[in-house]
């Protein structure tokens, strides 16, 4: 038989037979590789009888079985992985030779000319050219690459940082490293959980939210290397840049409560903090009519501090209509010492737990949930200052669990005292690397971690990172900004909008909305304005409302 070679160390050939592989091995191949399934055709050498043949002749064997024109990214990184370990000249096999050819142009061939590894295969004929945008694409994923500025993260304050610094500069170099397919409206999801919102409506393709001109970098960041100015990522690739702006979020920890992760979805365990769960929320409290229902928040920090009691608010306000709310025993177990942040607007908060008849019970923190026998065990102070865990039985269970930093952040150099990175809370600019800054859920500020607060983040970041990368100083700050609206009932709000400090930044005239009192205005911005806002304005780089306030122009 003929053997094609495609490279001096790689050739391939239709269905061997034994002769064919002590044939190879007097030509002075040192390795077999089977690119067939077993029992593709009658009579067909198994692959456990090829690596017999192989071994009898002092040949190396593998096996990477793959289907004619179903060949994966997956199929290509295991004959990489192969051919890795496998003693060279390698003879590989198919029933044409094709499949064999196809893997080796994408897992062996030079990945630097997409167009020699066609040639190659030409010649030895088989007509790869299908293969030049797999192949084109592999030459990119494999070049060095350095960005003027690189953005971890594609989520809300990472996509928008990348609109505004479009915005403002369309010449630098700007890639996005995200590794999800899909980008999430995750302040739609209270609203998911009350049958207001479809899921479907806070969810889009990530590709769709990219800008136009900034590089989507489809991959995880395993490590921070600042001294280098590179990024890690999870398929061994190194990102350079001169300025990095990390957004990467932060992480819902809910293997940290016991039970939690394996009851969630069943038994009446649910949590607003997932895409896939929230539907299941509106379900069990539209389904629910007599028993006990308990509500829980855990420590600072987490997303929204507000969502936690909007979940039960809203629940409280199905129960009421359906005229089922006095059979309901709602109790809201919140970890924290009062039940919000920011004292102006507890009032109102509070009118709502008296009508509801909700119990109350503060620095009561879930530790622990028996999804099967539907028991949640808690934390908390004893008069006496001690601290005592008690169970509750439950019939439904909403959720939320601790959240920390990602990993590759709290263990990188980046990382302040509590994990999260250590930034300047007013410029966002890391406090010991000049040309890095953060934003979002993983910046370690004080700020609430709402799409609010990275909305007014961005044009800060962009602003300062595009001045760091001419040489200059931060040029703008950041006072705090954050927004929770608290859906209190179908139809009212209570909008919370406050900065450092607790300070109030109302952002329009008590006339209109006054935030510390349930408003039907601010459940119309909440419910048909805030939307297309976020996804036609915030990830566009229309700065509405949240033009960057320039240091020089402080009072």
């Amino acid at each position: 038989m003929l053997f094609k070679a495609l490279s001096p160390t790689f050739s391939v050939a239709p269905q061997l037979t034994a002769a064919d592989i002590a044939d190879a091995a007097k030509m002075g191949f040192r390795s077999i590789v089977s690119n067939r399934p077993d029992g593709e055709e009658p009579g067909q050498l198994t692959a456990s009888d090829i690596s017999r043949v192989a071994d009898s002749n002092g040949m190396a064997f593998a096996h990477v079985p793959v289907v004619p024109g179903k060949i994966t990214s997956d199929d290509a990184d295991a004959m990489r992985d192969a051919l890795a370990h496998l003693p060279r000249p390698i003879l590989a096999f198919c029933r044409s030779g094709t499949r064999s050819a196809t893997l080796w142009a994408l897992a062996d061939a030079d990945p630097n000319d997409p167009a020699i590894a066609i040639e190659a295969a030409k010649r030895a004929g088989y007509d790869l050219s299908a293969l030049r945008p797999a192949l084109e694409r592999r030459t990119k994923a494999t070049r060095p690459m350095t960005y003027d500025i690189l953005i971890v993260g594609g989520g809300s304050a990472g996509i928008s940082t990348a609109a505004s610094l479009r915005k403002r500069n369309r010449k630098i170099s700007i890639a996005v490293v995200e590794p999800s397919e899909l980008h999430y409206y995750q302040p739609g999801w209270t609203l998911v959980g009350a049958g207001v919102f479809s899921p479907e409506q806070t969810r889009h393709s990530e590709a769709s939210v990219i800008p136009e001109g900034v590089e989507w970098i489809k991959a995880a960041v395993t490590g921070f290397l600042p001294e280098q100015n590179q990024v890690q990522l999870a398929d061994g690739r190194v990102v350079s840049y001169h300025v990095l702006v990390a957004a990467p979020g932060i992480k819902l920890a809910w293997d940290a409560i016991p039970g939690l992760a394996e009851a969630l979805g069943s038994n009446g365990v649910t949590s607003n903090y997932r895409y896939d769960l929230a539907p299941y929320t509106y379900r069990l409290v539209s389904e629910f009519r007599r028993g006990r229902a308990l509500f829980t928040q855990p420590p600072m920090p987490i997303k929204c501090a507000g969502a936690p009691q909007k979940a039960m608010y809203l629940s409280c306000d199905i129960w009421r209509d359906a005229g089922v709310l006095q059979n309901i025993d709602v109790e809201f177990h919140n970890a924290g010492a009062v039940l919000f942040g920011v004292p102006a607007y507890v009032p109102a908060l509070k009118s709502y737990i008296e009508r509801y008849g909700i119990d109350l019970r503060l620095e009561s923190k879930l530790v622990a949930v028996d999804g099967q026998r539907k028991i949640a065990t808690l934390e908390r102070k004893a008069p006496d200052g001690s601290v005592e865990r008690i169970e509750r039985s439950f019939d439904l269970l909403h959720a939320v669990p601790p959240q920390v930093a990602p990993e590759f952040v709290a263990r990188s150099a980046l990382a302040g005292p509590g994990g999260f990175i250590e930034v300047d809370p007013a410029t966002l600019q890391h406090v010991r690397y000049q040309n890095i800054f953060a934003l979002g859920d993983a910046a370690g500020t004080s700020n609430a971690k709402t799409a609010a607060a990275a909305r007014k983040q961005a044009p800060v970041v962009a602003v300062n990172a595009l001045a760091v990368l001419e040489g200059k100083q931060p040029a703008a700050d950041y006072n705090g900004y954050g927004s929770c609206p608290l859906t209190v009932e179908r139809g009212k709000i209570v909008l919370a909008e406050f900065g450092y400090g607790g300070k109030l930044l109302p952002s329009f005239p008590t006339w209109l909305i006054d935030g510390t009192r349930p408003s039907r205005t601010a459940w119309f911005l909440k419910e048909r304005l805030l939307p297309p806002i976020y996804w036609r304005g915030m990830l566009k780089g229309r700065e509405w409302m949240v033009h960057p306030h320039l240091i020089e122009n402080r009072a």
